[in-house]
């Protein structure tokens, strides 16, 4: 379970990793060899989405995502409750229409057979970072809101 409350650091460093260590050995060759592979722009560009995706469910496990505070603490203990129902709902919708068409999408390119360009991987295995990320967004909004709801104070 200790895996799970940080797989969004893991996948997220772990694509952060390799993106570096490829981009520094694109950099060495280009430089000393004056040849550049093709492939880690495109590698580096899809590994950035995972990571970015996994970021974003790392936000929303915080409780850092973007608030507008000003107004939000105006309200009292009561109204904020609803306030984060009502946001929590409107989340979970968006990332469950996410997880739907991406789902779609995915599928689409496995039956499809699509591949990357320079590479010649198939496709799917970085577009399931966006269904991935909507289950793992939505899994951490319903907890954040339970917390929230269970807690005398927000």
């Amino acid at each position: 379970m200790k895996f799970l409350n940080h797989i969004e650091e893991i996948v997220g460093a772990a694509c952060m990793g390799v993106m570096v260590t490829i981009a520094f050995i694109n950099v060495i060759a280009r430089y000393f060899l004056k040849f550049s592979f093709a492939f880690t722009e495109e590698l580096t560009i899809y590994l950035f989405v995972w990571a970015t995706l996994m970021g974003a469910s790392l936000a929303f496990r915080q409780g850092s995502h973007i608030v507008v505070s000003v107004i939000y603490n105006r309200f009292g203990l009561r109204s904020r409750k609803v306030l984060d129902i009502l946001n929590s709902a409107i989340s979970v919708l968006f990332f469950s229409l996410l997880f739907y068409y991406s789902t779609l999408e995915v599928l689409d390119e496995m039956l499809l057979g699509v591949q990357t360009e320079a590479v010649s991987l198939p496709v799917w295995w970085f577009t399931i970072a966006m269904p991935v990320s909507s289950i793992l967004i939505i899994f951490r909004i319903i907890i954040q809101l339970f917390n929230k709801l269970r807690s005398s104070s927000i």
